[in-house]
């Protein structure tokens, strides 16, 4: 069963989020090599999802290669 997440990713609820990595949105930062505010941006306008742990947000690995994926353009 999946279920699909209001932003770009998905998860299947039988495996559970427990399985699934967790970045820090400096983690993040440092992958897609932008500044943190500009995740936090990416949060907010819901373009990149994340769950709230108390103060600061994590981010589902497999959301943020989906974000990626669909960031892809074409050479003219």
């Amino acid at each position: 069963m999946v279920r699909q997440r209001a932003g770009v990713g998905s998860f299947r609820v039988a495996e559970g989020l427990s399985k699934a990595r967790f970045l820090t949105v400096q983690e993040v930062a440092e992958l897609l090599r932008v500044s943190s505010m500009t995740v936090y941006r990416l949060i907010k306008s819901g373009d990149l999802p994340a769950v709230r742990v108390g103060r600061s947000f994590r981010v589902a690995e497999i959301d943020v290669d989906a974000y990626l994926e669909s960031r892809y353009t074409q050479a003219v």
